[in-house]
């Protein structure tokens, strides 16, 4: 009977032990994770994030069009499990430079000053050419980008950190679409690739993607497609 008893006595024994090794193991597998995304997003624990939001160009009152405002709740997600906060404020509210916080930036430059100002700063060799009532079209050096409005359209999805070095520069991430639903399209493209990301470019890595929203009118944000990772010519000026 003792002899059963000392046997029934290692086994619960050595299965808490197994069971503990396998919570560390989880917890310290969860805990690197979080660093990776912590580092690649700009985002330690309690610190602060700007999301810089556009106004919709189709209404004349301030409104932020319904596709961005999916866009901000996509990013919400990512913010929350850094445990940062964000800013929420107006594209043309926004007076600072960039490097001392993380800042998610939406929406193309005709409807976002601050695009405009990254673009021209950080990315000289993408313009948007706007065509009357039809979405911009990217030009990225020689290359040309139309939009089929609700069938293929662009989005340029961003991380930038200019000439900043070090552990404290806090990334730009720039998402600029064609049409509001292909900004939600990159938000959501970013949050499900950000490791993916982190480990091609490295966490202190600049990179410039151009990605293809197919038949958003059917679709939605829903099917995206890399077509090319055009940080060279994006971050080189046109001559």
């Amino acid at each position: 009977m003792d002899e059963n008893l000392r046997e029934i006595a290692l086994g619960l024994i050595a299965a808490a032990l197994t069971a503990a090794a396998g919570w560390l193991g989880r917890s310290s597998l969860w805990r690197r994770r979080l660093h990776r995304k912590q580092r690649f997003f700009g985002m330690p624990e309690n610190s602060s994030c700007l999301l810089v939001v556009n106004r919709d160009p189709g209404v004349e009152e301030w409104k932020v069009a319904p596709d961005d405002v999916f866009a901000l709740l996509e990013l919400s997600g990512i913010i929350k499990d850094c445990g940062a906060r964000a800013d929420i404020v107006g594209h043309d509210t926004t007076r600072q430079g960039f490097g001392e916080r993380t800042e998610f930036c939406l929406g193309g430059p005709a409807s976002n000053r601050r695009t405009a100002a990254h673009l021209q700063s950080l990315l000289p060799g993408v313009s948007v050419v706007m065509d009357g009532e039809a979405p911009g079209v990217f030009a990225i050096g020689s290359e040309r980008y139309r939009a089929e409005k609700g069938t293929v359209e662009h989005v340029l999805l961003a991380r930038l950190t200019g000439n900043q070095d070090g552990p404290g520069a806090r990334p730009v991430f720039l998402i600029c679409g064609q049409r509001p639903v292909d900004n939600q399209a990159a938000a959501r493209y970013l949050v499900r690739h950000h490791a993916k990301l982190a480990r091609k470019h490295g966490r202190n890595g600049t990179f410039c993607l151009l990605l293809k929203v197919v038949n958003s009118r059917a679709y939605g944000p829903d099917v995206v497609e890399l077509v090319a990772d055009v940080t060279r010519a994006a971050t080189t000026a046109a001559e």
